[in-house]
């Protein structure tokens, strides 16, 4: 093969790999951005206190939060909750309840993230289809939903400071629905136990 040949391919043979690497790259720069509870459209201020919901619905939308596994494919919808105070008080946030209100008036309360593991994972029992049966046997695939981000990227605060904020996904067994709405209660002034009001807001597709 002629010198000149072998450089080309060579040189072919690098490039084509920095741009592998390139792409690689930019995938791993896809991570999850979380804004400012007043950035987000779907929110409600009451006082000085905002809460802001963002439903995480497309593969677009939660490849940087829980990766190739989007939640939804197995009938749970992350909803991104941000939480700004901008008040001289610190908020007590550890018994939030959140519920999302379907339009038809249903209301479906919010799975604690470490349960979600145990609803609907990847091993499913697989039934032999040979002439001698042998009964269900156990898939190997691991179980999607018990990824870490499920854990990991839930809402976990228990306190929000003065002029600071928290966030966090809480997840829903049920399909995004337009026209639904998120009903949060369970804050209260930190120093006083005052009850802060209620939340109701409606979210976007």
């Amino acid at each position: 093969m002629p010198f000149i040949f072998k450089r080309l391919v060579l040189l072919m043979s690098i490039a084509a790999a920095c741009s592998g690497n390139k792409a690689v790259a930019a995938d791993k720069d896809k991570r999850l951005t979380i804004g400012p509870a007043s950035s987000y459209p779907a929110k409600q201020t009451n006082g000085k206190i905002t809460v802001a919901a963002s439903v995480f619905e497309s593969d677009e939308q939660t490849r940087p939060a829980f990766g190739k596994h989007n939640p939804n494919q197995y009938g749970i919808l992350p909803v991104l909750v941000v939480i700004q105070n901008d008040s001289d008080q610190a908020i007590r946030v550890g018994e939030l309840q959140l519920e999302y209100m379907t339009p038809d008036g249903s209301r479906i309360e919010a799975t604690p993230a470490r349960d979600i593991r145990y609803l609907r994972g990847a091993r499913k029992p697989n039934v032999a289809t040979g002439p001698l049966p042998t009964g269900p046997r156990i898939g190997r695939n691991k179980n999607p939903l018990e990824s870490w981000e499920i854990e990991g990227r839930a809402f976990s605060a228990k306190v929000v400071p003065p002029r600071e904020s928290a966030s966090g996904f809480f997840y829903f067994q049920t399909g995004h629905r337009p026209g639904s709405k998120l009903y949060v209660t369970g804050m209260n002034e930190a120093g006083s136990g005052k009850e802060i009001l209620y939340f109701e807001i409606p979210l976007q597709k």
